[in-house]
């Protein structure tokens, strides 16, 4: 399960581009196991690596910069994960390092596959929303999902704020999957089946 993440600060990279899908993100050739380990290699492999020679790194991609090694910060545009529905997009950002994406929107599928497993999808509100050209030059970005605020140390005189539901939020803030959560309350549902045994008993017998 993925580490809890209540506050986050990080190395943030831009890649501004609108319908990003998931098989940008995780190309279906890079999709060789079914467990969620083993394709961070394979993470924007279109991109990341030059066509010619398979693994070499393209320089002009955003995380070969070596200003941004270690990003754990994605800033993306509208529709960020549209596209197939495949989690495996989620867990190749997971293993890189990702724990963040700032998107204008995200593909619905997307944004609940990172919910469920570690990364909290942002889509800034209110009307101080930047513009594309202000990311430009972001470097670290602090994340408080407490306070539902992003914050840009050098720039105090802004910080953006976003929506969360409690569900998810407890999700990222304890570091569970559903199921997990869900165990948390294991006695309570354990009790409730123990009295619903006894009320209706016909319900629990055997065939």
């Amino acid at each position: 399960m993925p580490a809890p993440l209540v506050t986050h600060h990080g190395k943030a990279a831009v890649l501004m581009i609108d319908n990003v899908d998931t098989d940008q993100i995780i190309p279906s050739r890079e999709m060789k196991t079914v467990s969620r380990e083993g394709l961070a290699d394979g993470l924007f492999a279109g991109w990341r690596y030059t066509a010619s020679s398979g693994r070499e790194p393209n320089p002009a991609f955003v995380l070969n910069k070596p200003e941004k090694a270690g990003a754990s910060i994605l800033i993306s545009g509208e529709n960020f994960g549209c596209g197939s529905s495949r989690e495996h997009a989620v867990w190749a950002l997971a293993e890189y390092g990702i724990r963040v994406i700032i998107a204008k929107s995200f593909g619905e599928i997307f944004h609940g596959n990172c919910l469920r497993n570690g990364i909290l999808p942002i889509v800034l509100k209110g009307p101080d929303i930047p513009a594309d050209a202000w990311w430009d030059d972001v470097e670290d970005l602090t994340i408080d999902l407490g306070a539902q605020t992003v914050t840009r140390a050098d720039k105090p005189d802004w910080h953006g704020t976003f929506d969360i539901g409690e569900y998810p939020k407890q999700l990222l803030m304890k570091g569970l999957d559903p199921i997990a959560l869900t165990l948390q309350d294991k006695a309570v549902i354990e009790a409730f089946f123990a009295g619903d045994a006894e009320r209706r008993p016909w319900l629990y017998s055997a065939a």
